[in-house]
């Protein structure tokens, strides 16, 4: 094997620095961004702490709370429930509470704002049946800081639902078993023995969640609840100072390197549930009468909050009450796709190269560099947004300064005022969903193969194209599909980046939202629950044919 790694690395020589590429590519947003914040003088720094630092924290910090405790208080008990419990409705409940992924934080805010609000069908409702008016009665706030929580955990809890329920299915009865000889009960050996067992995948999936809570813009801006994401793209976008936006971005990005290390550190120890597997799964308790019903509702509860009372609602006003102007919806839909395409076939492209090069080269250097290209999707799009336009506009400013010393015209922001920053940005945000998958595939295809197509004279681009693009189809297809997805979704690096008069669909609903015009945003934002919907039906089909092979 070592021979054949050798006589490939003849190859391939550029691809041990398209891996460094890539890292550097991730790194390049957080370098700008620092050194942005570093250099500019300390009276900035002291004004933004003396004004809007504290609600930015104070703000950001309670949202990551509040998200936090709920999405474990939804997510374990399910995971929990579906992963050992039978009762009326599990065989569909397990792929069901999945369905929230594909509902937006930023849609399902408008959604209920439309529901809940002074003016809408339940509040109505509820004047029409009493006979009260304004001012006489008291009804919770959904445009609040506690609306903009609720909002986020209906959506954000199958990331800890999805790692947890994992994670109690590898386990074994082994512990529960010493733990019940040990006198305990079934309560005490669940906090005592399966929840520590489970904990590294549980804190793995919160930590998704927090930085996606981090990350998150439409509903905090359109909640009123002010936080870091807020104040960078006020700062940026409505103020033109770029100075300001770095600092924001840099005391946001401690946030998530904060959230990484406390990942990191609790998987430290994650061997302890894995070696257990072997032994088996947990034995199925059969929940009977009111216990059944008990689990069913605990299950079926987020399912319907988080994604069917939203869809019904979307599409009750897309059908009956959105006069939709489709020559502009058509035109918007093709925006959002040829983007969505464009950066997804970009990000798989990098992300085989990558995966590739830590294949052929196993050096250290290229391992680390391919990891750290992997690590983009922690970072949220605001800081994204803030670390590739600052290199690209000081590039364009150089290519019209050349252009202007050759007596030529200039050619104005190629660069940072075109989609190329937009693409930039997405493959920075975005290829580690792709990465991830691609890596998975290729390590499923046996270096036998690459042996024997050696033995055959085929060098390494060969094999890549003949062999491995093949065997890794569905693979490479799912990278694509997921990263299309998400790029779909994504809202704050659109809306800074974004060329001027380019829209995307989810711009034009964050918009019409923000004008109260939450029936005529629906159109757009179904259409955006729909595709979403694809990366859930796959991550379910995966769930199961892995269970099959279990």
């Amino acid at each position: 094997m070592r021979d054949l790694l050798s006589s490939q690395i003849r190859y391939l020589p550029s691809l041990k620095w398209v891996a460094l590429a890539g890292a550097v590519m991730v790194l390049l947003p957080i370098v700008a961004v620092l050194q942005q914040a570093t250099f500019v003088g300390t009276d900035l720094w002291l004004h933004i702490w003396q004004t809007v630092l504290p609600d930015y924290v104070s703000n950001s910090l309670l949202l990551m709370l509040g998200v936090g405790a709920g999405v474990l208080l939804v997510g374990v008990p399910a995971a929990w429930l579906t992963a050992t419990c039978q009762f009326p409705g599990r065989r569909w409940l397990d792929w069901a509470l999945l369905l929230p992924l594909a509902m937006p934080a930023y849609i399902i805010a408008y959604t209920y704002t439309g529901i809940l609000d002074y003016a809408g069908p339940v509040q109505s409702a509820l004047r029409d049946v009493t006979g009260w008016g304004y001012g006489d009665y008291w009804f919770w706030q959904v445009r609040s800081l506690t609306g903009a929580m609720l909002m986020m955990v209906l959506v954000l809890y199958p990331y800890v639902y999805l790692t947890a329920r994992a994670a109690f299915l590898e386990q074994s009865t082994v512990g529960m078993d010493v733990a019940r000889s040990l006198g305990y009960g079934s309560w005490q050996a669940w906090f005592k023995v399966v929840i520590p067992m489970a904990r590294p995948a549980i804190i793995a999936g919160l930590t998704l969640a927090l930085m996606e809570t981090l990350a998150d813009y439409g509903t905090v801006q359109y909640f009123g609840v002010t936080t870091f994401t807020t104040g960078i793209f006020r700062t940026f976008y409505g103020l033109g100072d770029t100075a300001g936006a770095a600092q924001l971005a840099a005391v946001l990005l401690l946030f998530v390197v904060t959230l990484i290390m406390v990942e990191r550190w609790s998987r430290r120890r994650q061997a302890y549930h894995v070696k257990a597997q072997s032994s088996g799964g947990f034995t199925t308790i059969k929940l009977v009468g009111w216990r059944g019903w008990l689990a069913s509702f605990v299950c079926l509860t987020p399912v319907v909050l988080g994604f069917v009372i939203p869809a019904l609602q979307l599409l009750w006003w897309t059908v009956f009450e959105a006069h939709v102007q489709w020559a502009s919806f058509w035109q918007l839909a093709w925006n959002t796709f040829y983007l969505s395409a464009m950066a997804a076939i970009l990000a798989v492209c990098l992300a085989l190269l990558l995966a590739y090069a830590k294949r052929f080269y196993p050096q250290q250097s290229v391992r680390y560099a391919v990891n750290l290209a992997g690590m983009g999707y922690a970072l949220p799009g605001t800081i994204i947004a803030i670390g590739v336009m600052l290199p690209l506009a000081w590039l364009d400013h150089r290519i019209n300064d050349a252009f202007v010393w050759l007596g030529w015209a200039s050619p104005g922001l190629i660069l940072s005022g075109s989609l190329v920053v937009l693409l930039l940005a997405y493959c920075v945000r975005f290829l580690a969903v792709a990465l991830g998958g691609i890596q998975s595939g290729l390590g499923q295809v046996s270096p036998s193969l690459d042996e024997s197509a050696k033995g055959m004279g085929r060098n390494a681009w060969d094999v890549l194209r003949l062999i491995h693009v093949p065997l890794m189809r569905s693979s490479v297809l799912t990278a694509l599909l997921v990263v299309f997805v998400d790029v779909l979704k994504e809202l704050p690096a659109t809306l800074m980046l974004r060329p001027f008069d380019f829209n995307t669909l989810a711009v034009r609903a964050y918009e019409l939202a923000a004008d109260e015009q939450l029936v005529a945003a629906a159109p757009a934002s179904l259409m955006i629950v729909v595709v979403g919907l694809i990366p859930v039906l796959i991550i379910n089909k995966a769930i199961n044919r892995r269970r099959q092979r279990v």
